[in-house]
């Protein structure tokens, strides 16, 4: 990887920090690091992720000219269907993981954040999906996945409107999790995530792997898989020790291994 992303771990939690000066757009190289990072935390497994960016800025969007180097739609399906895979990645992660917006975050950016299980905004945060001003659709499944979060009607007033939409205003639409303050939400960012890295990481997993049966299939195709999700929980330490903790000292007592 180049300085334009780091992936640093502390303890049990990884931080993936995006660092392309002055505006962290998407480019070809950008890509390439940030599939070698998502390929490490794939081999060698965090308890939870915390992907954040430097600048004053979360990013503007995706250098053009990757678009027009594209000579035709074959060609531009390979980079789509390689763009996609990112976010698709990061979603796939069997554990936590939560964005932090500090500023300004469009179009891939915003694609990612949704891919992450938690997202977190300062209040000066906006988002978009503006890739109307080229005539193109969001490709990296920003668009989908917002519609699963705030509904159909809403992605659809995001995506063709272009317009950007505030952190208040993605909270009341269940886009955003939480918005913290300006001052101090880095810290506060990475306190939240390592507050999850601390947890029972295979039962977060198996959250993970429940909500997205639900999210095939509703609450029926959830309930076909949640008790044998659920009873294979059995098999970790976390579990066990946290059952025996729990009836020795009561409630709150238990740490967690991630075993």
């Amino acid at each position: 990887m180049t300085q334009q992303v780091r992936l640093d771990r502390d303890g049990g939690l990884a931080v993936l920090t995006i660092d392309a000066p002055p505006l962290n757009l998407y480019t070809a190289s950008l890509q390439s690091d940030l599939a070698e990072a998502i390929g490490s935390l794939e081999d060698n497994p965090a308890r939870a992720l915390l992907i954040r960016a430097e600048g004053k800025i979360v990013s503007g969007g995706v250098d053009v000219s990757l678009f027009d180097a594209q000579g035709s739609p074959a060609e531009a399906k390979v980079l789509f269907d390689e763009m996609l895979a990112v976010p698709d990645r990061i979603a796939a992660l069997p554990f936590p993981t939560v964005f932090a917006a500090h500023g300004l975050c469009l179009t891939w950016a915003f694609e990612v954040a949704v891919a992450c299980d938690v997202i977190l905004a300062a209040a000066r945060a906006k988002f978009g999906l503006v890739e109307k001003v080229v005539g193109l659709t969001p490709t990296m499944g920003g668009t989908q996945r917002l519609a699963a979060r705030a509904g159909v009607g809403r992605a659809k007033e995001f995506v063709m409107t272009g317009d950007t939409y505030d952190a208040a205003t993605l909270e009341r639409w269940n886009v955003v999790n939480r918005v913290l303050p300006d001052e101090g939400f880095d810290a506060a960012a990475r306190e939240f995530a390592a507050r999850l890295a601390e947890g029972p990481t295979r039962a977060h997993a198996a959250t993970k792997r429940v909500l997205d049966h639900f999210a095939a299939g509703g609450v029926p195709e959830a309930n076909a898989h949640i008790t044998t999700i659920a009873a294979e929980l059995f098999e970790t330490e976390d579990l066990r020790n946290a059952v025996k903790s729990f009836l020795a000292d009561g409630p709150g007592k238990a740490t967690f291994s991630g075993r």
